[in-house]
């Protein structure tokens, strides 16, 4: 009986430490996840191959169990694959989209590849009453929508919904919008540059058709970048909702503290 009772009060205490150890490696696997993360978008491994897991663990003071875990966290999202006879490889790539300067796509990515338009639809349409508010219109003007597949040497990357006031817009629907950034014809229209732009970033899930556009899994998480776009004299021009395929793209920027 000394011995059950011994085994009672052990048993919990035992789990509880267990579950603390698990808890614990599963913390470092996501520490050392976001450091070879980093190191595989930035290039950090030039030949395509990751370290063995053997030296990941000496470079990062980590056991092989974490340095497993946090492979295997990588590759759910997509980005390394294990060969057998051959290790861990690099199997996809994000590309960066800078969030510090105000340009199109095509100019962000211009030194990744072609990035090209497939116009899904474009026409005037009665501005719903929160995009009348943002462009500072009448509520039921006409705008000018826009709905674009975009595609980064032939890769599904993002699905722009863009509403334009249609004093503007209307010179756009004879546009070479298959091949031209809308920030460079909307500033030959309004024969002004682009000034500034309001965004806000944030995770949403894939509903069907923004699924089978981008080609992504039903419910994936995307990122959407919501941006309005004024002119230099201050006018909101242009009002986008800008779903990316997270696994695809990785936002960055530099940011100051003000004094």
């Amino acid at each position: 009986m000394p011995t059950e009772r011994v085994r009672e009060h052990a048993g919990p205490g035992a789990t509880t430490v267990a579950a603390h150890r698990r808890r614990l490696r599963a913390d470092r696997a996501r520490q050392l996840a976001d450091l070879l993360r980093h190191q595989v978008l930035t290039g950090g491994f030039p030949d395509g191959t990751l370290p063995h897991e053997a030296a990941l663990g000496t470079d990062y003071r980590a056991s092989r169990n974490t340095v497993r875990q946090a492979l295997d966290l990588l590759r759910a999202e997509g980005l390394v694959e294990r060969l057998p006879g051959v290790g861990t490889v690099v199997v996809a790539q994000k590309y960066p989209h800078g969030l510090d300067r105000l340009m199109g796509l095509a100019e962000t990515l211009r030194e990744h590849g072609q990035v090209t338009n497939e116009v899904r639809t474009v026409g005037p349409v009665a501005a719903p009453t929160p995009v009348a508010d943002r462009l500072r219109i009448a509520p039921g003007a006409d705008v000018l929508y826009i709905e674009r597949l975009r595609r980064l040497d032939g890769l599904p990357l993002s699905l722009d919904l863009t509403y334009i006031p249609l004093d503007l817009g209307s010179a756009l629907l004879g546009a070479d919008l298959e091949n031209t950034d809308v920030f460079r014809l909307l500033e030959a229209i309004a024969g002004q540059p682009l000034g500034h732009a309001e965004i806000t970033l944030e995770a949403v899930n894939s509903d069907a058709h923004s699924a089978a556009v981008l080609q992504a899994p039903r419910g994936a998480a995307l990122l959407m970048l919501e941006r309005l776009t004024h002119l230099a004299d201050g006018r909101p021009v242009d009002l986008e909702f800008i779903r990316f395929r997270g696994d695809r793209i990785t936002m960055s920027g530099q940011l100051r503290r003000a004094l």
